[in-house]
């Protein structure tokens, strides 16, 4: 039975679950990742070049089989050999493991691009649709035209599209010209997204209610104060 002490002197190796859950989506088998990880252990422990013959052994495997492997991974590009001097100026062979890292971090953006991308297909379908309801019929080629110039060169998104939309409705002006000027109004105020429409909304209803305000004062009919204690009776 191992005991406590053993345990402890033999060190852990602390590893992003990412990397494991997408190895196989890096093109890894699980052999060449098993070895990956071994390096890698090695490199934590402060063994930067370990010998190929043990890990062999720890992995029940011959040392061709793991010279293989590791050729994968260096074709791959997951391994570099690196030549470099240590601490006594002698040049000094080791695994550098990094690239396993940067084609995780290339995959996590890719990813996060195609859900980016699905999430924006969903809300132009979405913003399309709401037009057709608001217009009462199907959009025009060239409005579709329009629609697409809105979102490729003017950079405007779908979402902040919509909101122009219900601008123009609640006004009812049903045409792509004033839509586009509320756009381009936005776009000098640096408004781009909804929390900053509904800011921009709040402040015009307060300059709205502030005018108002100022509008009934002025209209009020004007009242002379007279004193009627002081009046003066002329038969007194």
């Amino acid at each position: 039975m191992i005991s406590l002490q053993d345990y402890l002197a033999a060190g852990e190796t602390t590893i992003s679950n990412l990397l494991l859950q997408n190895y196989t989506k890096l093109d890894l088998n699980t052999n060449e990742f098993m070895l990956w990880l071994q390096l890698y252990a090695a490199h934590q422990s402060g063994e930067d070049f370990p010998n190929l013959t043990l890990i062999a052994k720890a992995m029940g495997s011959t040392a061709e089989q793991i010279y293989s492997s590791l050729n994968n991974l260096v074709e791959k590009e997951f391994v570099t050999l690196e030549t470099a001097l240590d601490a006594n100026g002698q040049q000094s062979d080791r695994y550098n493991l990094l690239p396993a890292f940067e084609k995780l971090s290339r995959l996590e953006e890719q990813e996060r691009f195609e859900t980016e991308e699905k999430n924006d297909l969903a809300a132009q379908k979405k913003m399309l649709k709401s037009f057709e309801q608001e217009f009462g019929r199907p959009l025009s080629p060239i409005e579709y035209q329009k629609i697409g110039y809105w979102i490729n060169d003017d950079h405007y998104s779908p979402g902040l599209i919509e909101l122009a939309l219900q601008e123009a409705v609640l006004n009812q002006a049903y045409n792509f010209k004033y839509i586009e000027t509320v756009l381009q109004s936005w776009e000098k105020k640096n408004i781009r997204s909804k929390a900053q429409v509904e800011e921009e909304q709040r402040r015009r209803k307060q300059i709205l209610l502030q005018k108002d305000e100022q509008n009934q004062t002025e209209e009020l009919p004007k009242v002379s104060l007279y004193n009627w204690l002081e009046r003066k009776d002329p038969d007194a």
